[in-house]
């Protein structure tokens, strides 16, 4: 059994336990245990694996916990409350019928996010309903339904078409022709899209998604309800053959996988199922001897590199930008921000990655591959070092490079911001100064809480925490005032 440890949370990685951990609407719960006071480890249980917020979902259970065959029956009516209306071939059926039938007659409900047959309209009469659904609507689903941005659970934050065409051009310019699309559903779209318009486009695609609304427009062969959280597939055996024989035709070779996972989730947990997604790939007995890994493509902020490094550790991070439509913030233009953080980690050799010299990248001879304009090189860490797109300066007294708006300071004895306070919150808890844990599971946090809340001053003994709550509690009291003015 794996077990990961981060913040005071370990997560439990087990080869068998999907058949062991009990079900919530997401599929197989994963097994948990969460840091105590006075233990190094506390009881562990089961929650969604796909849910970060018990809002969100809140299935709970200890491990060892005897559940009541009333309780069970009463978890297993919940999930089934939570499932689709239609099965998927069930929705193939009817989107065959909703082709069939004239423009006057096609219609979609915005408020369930339903394609309607003409005997069903009744039943959605007062709701929002967008009519008139052409051919090139059911072709571009991902612009028909309305994205589901929670993003520690479905984060669809859809690509921009720009980053969205870089990265069909570039498996074409590779030489793929096929391709497991986990979580990207505009890129499965739009491959799909430019093969019926172009023949000389020889590439297809698998989506596999969280979001069973797509099967109102995907047959079984091209679309797998499928949580990448715990490599769980919902339409069972026959969806995880159909994504076997996917990644194992011609000898598993001309295969890739793209994945573009919410940004909230656990790291561990998806390098977990894409570690299964390769096993798939790589049991066919006859597959080729000269395919060692199985080509990834792997989009995720670039701040988050030494997780898919922890875990993937001949992945390399690409300098290229990926925008997104619907997000405020990774996106170019006024609303969004300069530069996008999130990048494309890969375990293809970075000099076959030609990024386009239109958008601002160039080749570097020493580095041999592709970097931003402005990721020049450095001689002392003979490596082009920025990470964020800015040009970023050597610092002697680290021995590395570092972002150009830093500093380095002799009290903390490492670079950071010029304002920072000299606590060495990278190393340790912010909360109580000792550097073997974290603020989320420091013994004192209680206490901090309380004088927070007005409650009674801890004794002489917790001067340290006392200082940090003034800080915190003044940092607050200052935010506020500041709103005042600017609403005055």
């Amino acid at each position: 059994m794996e077990r990961v440890q981060r913040l005071g949370v370990k997560l439990f990685l087990d080869q068998d336990s999907a058949t062991q951990a009990p079900h919530c609407p997401h599929g197989p719960t994963l097994l948990f245990s969460k840091r105590l006071e006075d233990k190094e480890e506390g009881r562990r249980f089961y929650a969604c694996s796909a849910c970060r917020e018990r809002k969100d979902c809140n299935f709970f259970q200890w491990e060892n916990e005897k559940v009541s065959e009333a309780r069970l029956l009463a978890r297993e009516k919940y999930n089934q409350s939570h499932r689709p209306p239609f099965s998927h071939a069930e929705n193939v059926t009817r989107y065959k019928e909703f082709a069939l039938l004239p423009l006057s007659k096609r219609k979609f409900c915005q408020e369930c996010q339903q394609l309607l047959l003409p005997a069903e309209w009744g039943k959605h009469a007062g709701h929002q309903i967008l009519s008139n659904i052409s051919p090139a609507h059911l072709k571009r689903p991902s612009q028909l339904l309305s994205p589901l941005e929670n993003k520690k659970t479905n984060a669809q934050y859809l690509f921009a078409d720009r980053s969205c065409q870089f990265l069909l051009d570039l498996i074409v310019a590779l030489g793929f022709k096929r391709v497991l699309c986990v979580g990207t559903p505009r890129l499965h779209e739009l491959i799909k899209f430019q093969a019926s318009q172009d023949q000389n486009i020889c590439v297809t695609s698998l989506l596999l998604d969280i979001d069973f609304r797509y099967s109102q427009f995907y047959t079984e062969g091209d679309f797998c309800h499928y949580n990448m959280f715990n490599h769980h597939f919902f339409g069972g055996e026959a969806a995880y053959e159909i994504c076997q024989k996917f990644l194992q035709q011609s000898k598993g070779k001309d295969v890739i996988m793209v994945t573009d996972p919410p940004f909230g989730g656990l790291v561990e947990a998806l390098a977990f199922s894409f570690k299964k997604l390769i096993a798939m790939w790589r049991q066919s007995g006859d597959a080729d001897p000269s395919s060692k890994e199985l080509p990834i493509l792997w989009i995720f902020p670039y701040f988050l590199e030494s997780r898919i490094l922890e875990f993937f550790p001949d992945f390399s991070m690409l300098d290229y930008q990926v925008d997104y439509d619907n997000h405020a913030l990774f996106k170019h233009g006024k609303m969004g921000r300069k530069q996008s953080p999130v990048r494309i980690f890969t375990n293809l050799s970075p000099h076959l990655v030609m990024l386009p010299a239109d958008e601002g990248y160039r080749f570097c001879s020493v580095c041999q591959r592709y970097v931003s304009l402005n990721n020049h090189h450095c001689e002392i860490c003979n490596s082009c070092t920025s990470k964020d797109g800015r040009r970023w300066t050597h610092c002697f007294l680290c021995k590395k490079c570092v972002k150009p708006s830093w500093i380095h300071c002799s009290v903390c004895d490492r670079c950071a911001l010029p304002g920072h306070s000299c606590t060495n919150a990278e190393t340790g808890c912010f909360v109580c100064g000792a550097a073997d844990h974290k603020r989320t599971t420091c013994p004192e946090l209680r206490v901090v809480r309380r004088v927070c809340k007005g409650g009674k001053r801890p004794s002489q003994k917790n001067n340290l925490i006392n200082a940090n709550v003034m800080k915190i509690t003044s940092g607050k009291k200052t935010r506020r005032a500041r709103q005042k003015k600017r609403k005055k």
